[in-house]
């Protein structure tokens, strides 16, 4: 997904405009909400964790399952999901001996297929 760097486009003058400012400032999140939301996205930045969603939006799975689609160990599986697990983005139940891992619920779906579709846009 390499890209061609193009100049950003800055205004020519050093007028502020306070009503829209002002408007935004109103609206905008909290620091906390913004700090969290942040790290979520951060998690979205690993291509492994990217592989599991992306099994998990397809069906329900134990780690030694998502291990053995992805040719890696179990161990290193865990740790992935340990930290989806951690921002809500998956959730686990216990069946005997087995543990599976779905998406935690439809917003992660969504989140996913949005970034789907946005990066599809972006190859027309």
């Amino acid at each position: 997904m390499a890209r061609k760097m193009e100049p950003i486009e800055r205004c020519d003058c050093d007028v502020i405009h306070d009503d829209i400012v002002r408007q935004v400032k109103n609206k905008m999140p909290q620091e906390e909400t913004l700090y969290d939301l942040a790290e979520l996205f951060k998690v979205f930045g690993d291509s492994t964790r990217i592989k599991i969603l992306w099994a998990l939006d397809e069906a329900e799975m134990c780690v030694c399952d998502i291990a053995f689609l992805l040719n890696m160990t179990q161990s290193a599986v865990s740790h992935q999901l340990r930290v989806l697990k951690q921002v809500d983005l998956v959730k686990n139940r216990r069946d005997g001996k087995n543990v599976f891992y779905s998406l935690d619920d439809e917003h992660v779906k969504q989140i996913f297929n949005q970034g789907l579709i946005h990066i599809s846009e972006e190859d027309n």
